[in-house]
């Protein structure tokens, strides 16, 4: 890929603390709503658990050894708020221990540490009273936040607070997907209004604690949003740009406007009317909201084919995890439906679309003024991966995806966006959520029963795209030091 990335362009791979790290009740650990959602009949495919996972707990220092043989200039990583904070008493200083002994691991192998504060795993006990449905767990998370900058501020300055927050407000407590498993549609517009409360009151903390060390300067802090580029199956039918117009603003502007502009979109509050989501916003909370952002995450792995219309009669069947009954997530749009346009698909259905990226990233930046520098914080492919006769996988589909989504980052960097990084989904083969062990995402094989590691062919191959890109980096900075 012959292309001269913006200097200090930042190279990485990511994952969560409840898909890789296991030890799911070692060192005072409690449950977290994963592992009570596990346990519920037909919930995760194959009745898998997270109580193993891929053993990070135990073997991350041969991990982080993985990421630097890899070349990752950067590793974003997950703390478990069941794991720092069981049932959310007091801080375990052995959880804490962990992520101490992780953030020294990588910066000893010269890997930037990344940290999200929340990727989905809510402790137990914080759910039984109400859970994100309930205002109180937003003054819980920033009490949360806050023990973990006081234990890694000091080492770690990137900070996201949330990670994909529509998966763990609507998908989780309206669409019953993803834990707790609720399918009550104003439970998941308080979700989605607790956890923006809660982004704001942690970020507005850590600011304060970072000013009183000494360390502003050098904090970076964000959030990283799923977001789609809803595309009307028919432009030219009204009734599909309608479907598409809710579906932007249920996935992506409930979530960008609050954030960057201090107010909830006019048109998806009147979807929504019916759940009276007004009377969840306090006075205040928007400015609470509306703290300033050093970067936006972006997630990304397809953008949506969108119609008003039924699904025709032949359609083929949505891959789903289990026949666990479920709900649309999208409150007030449930009747909106999702096309196919039969373009590739990965393991998971998904439209292989990586315009679709640039587009999205063209949009960000001619929307919103105040857009903060962007990062792709996560993009990927789950593949049915074989091990080949010579022991490798040789996983041709999700090389070809990533490399065409860089591309698409590319792309849209000439057409004006200010990309600063990519991070690839996911370092190792994980407990995919609902899916269990079912569907890889990594770049890296795990053998669920060994937890021996192979590097995949796609791993290589993002390896040798991070070596050209910083070979021309340092071309440039020597070429520069001459002038």
């Amino acid at each position: 890929m012959n292309r001269t990335w913006p200097a200090d362009f930042l190279w990485g791979s990511a994952t969560a603390a409840a898909q890789i790290e296991g030890a799911a009740h070692e060192d005072g650990k409690e449950d977290s709503i994963w592992d009570a959602f596990a346990r519920v009949p037909g919930a995760i495919a194959g009745g898998d658990t997270p109580e193993v996972a891929v053993d990070h707990y135990h073997r991350m220092p041969e991990d982080v050894a993985l990421m630097a043989s890899l070349g990752l200039q950067s590793y974003r990583f997950s703390t478990s708020w069941a794991r720092v904070k069981p049932g959310d008493r007091e801080v375990n200083p052995a959880g804490l221990a962990f992520y101490d002994r992780l953030v020294d691991e990588l910066l000893g192998a010269g890997i930037l540490p990344w940290l999200t504060l929340y990727h989905w795993d809510l402790p137990q006990a914080v759910e039984e009273k109400g859970g994100w449905a309930s205002r109180d767990t937003a003054y819980r998370f920033r009490d949360y936040a806050v023990a973990v900058y006081d234990a890694l501020g000091d080492r770690v300055d990137h900070w996201t607070t949330f990670n994909e927050p529509l998966c763990s407000s609507l998908i989780a407590y309206a669409g019953g997907e993803h834990a707790p498993g609720r399918s009550e549609p104003r439970a998941g517009l308080a979700a989605l209004h607790h956890q923006h409360l809660a982004h704001g009151l942690a970020a507005a903390a850590i600011r304060s604690r970072a000013a009183a060390h000494g360390r502003e300067d050098g904090l970076q802090l964000g959030i990283t949003l799923n977001l789609t580029t809803a595309v009307p199956n028919d432009p030219a039918d009204p009734v599909d740009r309608e479907a598409a117009r809710r579906i932007d603003g249920l996935w992506n502007r409930m979530y960008l406007e609050p954030l960057l502009l201090g107010t909830y979109p006019a048109d998806v509050l009147h979807d929504v009317r019916d759940h009276r989501f007004d009377e969840l916003v306090h006075d205040g909370d928007l400015a609470t909201i509306a703290q300033p952002l050093d970067f936006l995450g972006v997630n990304h792995y397809h953008d949506d084919n969108v119609s008003g219309h039924p699904q025709a009669a032949d359609a083929a069947p949505a891959v789903v995890p289990t026949a666990r009954p479920t709900a649309s997530p999208f409150v007030g749009s449930e009747y909106v439906t999702f096309p196919s346009r039969h373009l590739p698909t990965t393991a998971m259905g998904w439209e292989v679309n990586p315009d679709g990226l640039r587009a999205l990233l063209v949009r960000l930046t001619r929307d919103y003024p105040t857009l903060p520098p962007l990062y792709i914080t996560e993009n990927g492919a789950a593949y049915d991966d074989v091990v080949a006769e010579d022991g490798r996988v040789h996983d041709a589909d999700r090389e070809a995806y990533i490399l065409a989504h860089i591309d698409a980052v590319g792309r849209a960097i000439d057409e004006g966006a200010d990309v600063r990084g990519y991070f690839v989904w996911s370092l190792l083969d994980n407990f995919e959520w609902a899916w269990g062990y079912a569907k890889r995402f990594g770049i890296v094989r795990v053998d669920y029963e060994s937890q021996e590691r192979t590097v995949k062919d796609s791993g290589r191959t993002f390896a040798r795209v991070i070596a050209a890109a910083r070979a021309e980096e340092a071309v440039e900075e020597a070429a520069a030091s001459h002038v």
